[in-house]
C-alpha cells in the first residue's frame, strides 16, 4: 500500500507539478499553501508523510513542524526546498524533520524517498548528509526544554536566528515577506525576554545553543 501524503508548498503550479509527476507511486491526500493551512489539513488528513517546503511566509517549515511535531508522533516530515543552504537543513532537521531534500530530486528518487520516510528511514539528498553529520557529532545532548528558548514565538525564533547570522532588518523583511517595522518589533521583543543589550551579545547566545 502506498504512502499518504501532503504536500505543503506556496506554490499551487508546483504543489500541481509535485502530484503529477508522483502519480500513482505515492497517495496524495491533501494539499496546503500556507503554515495555518497545512496546521489544518495535516491535522485533519494526518498523513503517513507532509512534503513540507522550508521557506514560506508565517514561519515556513520550522512553524509548521513546531506546531504539529508534538502533537502527530505518526506523522513524519520530510523537508522539500530549493535550498540546499547548511543552516536551513540543520535548523528543519533540528526541528523534527525526518529527512531533506532538493527540488533537482527526479520524481522517482522523491516518491523513493517518501516511501523510506514513511518506513521509519531518515533521508537526505547526497551533499546535505555530510552538513547534518558535521552538526551533530560531538554535540551534547540538548535539554528536551529550553524556558528561554521556548518563551519565543515560531516567528520570533526566525528573526533571532537570521539577526544572529547578521541579516540586516531589511534582508530580514524581504526574506520573511514582512515588514521592516515588524522585524524591529519582533527582535525588541527578543532582546527584551532573553534579557540581551545587543546584536553581539544575541549572536553568541544563539551559538552557545546551536542554533545557527
Amino acid at each position: 500500500m502506498s504512502a499518504t501524503v501532503v504536500l505543503v508548498d506556496d506554490h499551487a503550479m508546483f504543489r500541481s507539478g509535485v502530484r503529477a509527476e508522483l502519480g500513482q507511486r505515492v497517495d496524495v491526500i491533501g494539499e496546503a499553501g500556507s503554515v495555518a493551512e497545512a496546521i489544518a489539513v495535516v491535522t485533519e488528513k494526518r498523513p503517513d508523510v507532509v512534503l513540507l517546503d522550508v521557506h514560506m511566509p508565517e514561519g515556513g517549515g520550522l512553524a509548521v513542524l513546531e506546531a504539529l511535531g508534538p502533537a502527530l508522533p505518526d506523522t513524519r516530515f520530510l523537508a522539500l526546498s530549493v535550498s540546499d543552504a547548511a543552516e536551513d537543513v540543520i535548523a528543519i532537521i533540528r526541528a523534527g524533520a525526518r529527512g531533506y531534500v532538493t527540488k533537482t530530486i527526479s520524481a522517482d528518487e522523491l516518491a523513493d524517498a517518501v516511501a523510506r520516510v514513511a518506513d521509519g528511514d531518515v533521508v537526505f539528498s547526497p551533499r546535505l548528509a555530510g552538513f547534518v553529520l558535521d552538526a551533530f557529532q560531538d554535540s551534547p545532548v540538548a535539554p528536551a526544554v529550553d524556558p528561554e528558548i521556548d518563551q519565543l514565538t515560531p516567528r520570533e525564533r526566525e528573526v533571532l536566528r537570521l539577526l544572529a547570522r547578521g541579516y540586516a532588518y531589511k534582508e530580514i523583511a524581504s526574506q520573511l515577506f514582512i515588514s521592516i517595522k515588524t522585524v524591529e518589533t519582533h527582535a525588541s521583543n527578543v532582546l527584551r525576554k532573553l534579557q540581551l543589550s545587543n546584536r553581539h551579545q544575541l549572536t553568541r547566545w544563539a551559538v552557545d545553543r546551536r542554533m545557527l
